[in-house]
């Protein structure tokens, strides 16, 4: 399925088309970006059942030893059973800082940037699957992973999920849905 731009009106639809795959292919995991919290309550309406992981900026994103989704909302996603991950971007964290400092070739902000030619969404769904294994929330068989451009969602995808010290045995095995133009 192909969005006429990117952004948060997709949200509903990606999400319906990504549960739709998800039960075709018997997949019951589900990663998705989720900075403030709406994505994630957006998701418990259709993922009933599902092992659902939130993925969200690392404290300090925006403001220095803030976090970006209100500790409340945190609470209350984990009450309702969705697994809260904070973490430093994994396509960025320190390299972005040493490419502001040294203006340097920087390796991993690369991978990004060539994630990006299918559009941010998709780039940001790698990226929260390979947060969320990292952060000891996947059980390494394939997962729906979810993103967006800016907020909401509008990307979805099927990967065979890894971490960062095995980034290249990730598998990006379909495109459930993405914008054409971003």
């Amino acid at each position: 399925m192909y969005f006429d731009s990117p952004g948060k009106e997709n949200t509903r639809a990606t999400l319906q088309a990504a549960y739709s795959r998800a039960e075709e292919l018997g997949i019951n995991e589900l990663v998705l970006a989720s900075s403030k919290g709406d994505t994630a309550y957006a998701a418990l309406e259709i993922f009933k059942d599902f092992s659902i992981t939130a993925v969200t900026y690392h404290c300090g994103f925006t403001t220095p030893f803030v976090s970006v989704m209100k500790p409340e909302i945190k609470r209350d996603l984990e009450d309702k059973g969705v697994r809260v991950i904070s973490a430093t971007h994994a396509l960025s964290g320190v390299e972005r800082s040493l490419m502001n400092k040294y203006s340097g070739f920087c390796p991993v902000l690369v991978m990004a940037d060539t994630l990006k030619l299918f559009g941010q969404g998709a780039k940001v769904a790698v990226e929260v699957a390979i947060m969320a294994a990292d952060g000891g929330a996947l059980t390494g068989k394939d997962i729906i992973a979810v993103g967006g451009s800016g907020r909401g969602a509008d990307s979805a995808l099927v990967i065979k999920p890894a971490g960062q010290s095995h980034v290249f045995d990730m598998k990006i095995r379909e495109i459930i849905c993405k914008p054409r133009e971003f």
